[in-house]
């Protein structure tokens, strides 16, 4: 079957997504304990009606559990024919990006609107990501007057294709370019950019405005 990439590790972050054990997956899919280890660490994935049921504990799809589609935007399936949707309170929009991850920055760039994403943690209530010091967003980020800091938006979101859900929240704050006297504040926070390169400068938005959306499947 083509598209299977790295089935063992896609099965292993279904997993670790969902706060599942082993024997937990084995009682979804109805399979012995020992043979959802085996294909953690098998490379070739099991037959299709295996794969189904694995797919179906795991909340996912044989497809995604196979590697293909990586390369393709998501959201691309087709929406619940009764979808809900679900105004989230600011503390709820909180708890669902305290796990950190890739969120997307948007501000008036040099070049015009611009959305790029980032890194980030959620520390001490703040979201922190971190970019190349004097780069193109350093100097997009700097209104150049002493006190005064750029608003931007701060989005993160999350799509569940298999359960057509999934949910969005936006925070609205200043960008704080956080001086080496600050620093103590913010490196405990251990964001990691996965860009990598010289990117030591701390970016820190304090939420001004927390909004969220969830979108329930039916």
């Amino acid at each position: 079957m083509t598209g299977t990439g790295d089935f063992g590790r896609r099965m292993i972050h279904h997993r670790e997504r969902l706060g599942l054990t082993h024997e937990q997956v084995a009682d979804r899919a109805e399979m012995s304990t020992g043979y959802v280890q085996y294909l953690e660490g098998h490379l070739s994935p099991p037959n299709i009606e295996a794969l189904a049921r694995l797919a179906a504990a795991l909340e996912t799809t044989v497809q995604d559990l196979l590697g293909g589609g990586q390369d393709r935007p998501p959201g691309g399936g087709s929406a619940s024919a009764d979808p809900g949707l679900e105004v989230l309170e600011p503390a709820e929009c909180l708890r669902l990006i305290a796990p950190g991850g890739v969120g997307r920055v948007a501000f008036n760039g040099s070049h015009g609107p611009t959305i790029l994403p980032v890194n980030y943690k959620l520390h001490d209530d703040a979201i922190v990501f971190r970019t190349a010091p004097g780069g193109p967003m350093d100097q997009d980020l700097r209104t150049g007057l002493e006190g005064v800091e750029i608003k931007i938006g701060f989005e993160v979101d999350r799509l569940d294709e298999a359960q057509r859900e999934g949910w969005s929240v936006l925070i609205q704050g200043p960008a704080h370019h956080v001086p080496p006297d600050e620093l103590a504040k913010v490196t405990d926070s251990d964001v990691t950019p996965w860009a990598g390169g010289d990117r030591q400068l701390y970016i820190r938005i304090v939420p001004h405005q927390i909004t969220g959306r969830r979108i329930h499947g039916r």
